[in-house]
């Protein structure tokens, strides 16, 4: 099975869903993130401030910094191919860069 790794802006913390105001687009990769993760799906997020290393030691992942900045992230890799930058992938998209079904983007209903 294929592993996705979104390297993220810095948050505060590693979901960035605290606050009084919450990003919905991070709640809704949060919650996608969880569920993949539930069904067995390898997927990892690295944010700039709690994972610093990660950026450093990714070749890839320092050059877009380096030349874009960081309003570059976040950039998203499968299988260490760089898949998406600027942007969190739509549900759409994490299907098919991962070749998955949709339905296990869905929490399991208790």
């Amino acid at each position: 099975m294929k592993k996705m790794i979104i390297f993220e802006p810095a948050m505060c913390c590693p979901t960035g869903i605290c606050g009084p105001s919450v990003d919905p687009e991070l709640l809704r990769m949060s919650t996608v993130i969880n569920n993949l993760r539930k069904n067995g799906v390898r997927v990892s997020r690295y944010n700039l401030s709690g994972n610093p290393d990660k950026f450093v030691v990714h070749e890839e992942i320092n050059e877009i910094i380096n030349e874009k900045g960081v309003e570059s992230l976040p950039v998203t890799t499968v299988d260490g191919e760089i898949v998406k930058i600027g942007s969190y992938p739509s549900n759409k998209e994490i299907c098919s860069f991962l070749e998955i079904d949709e339905d296990l983007l869905k929490s399991e209903k208790s």
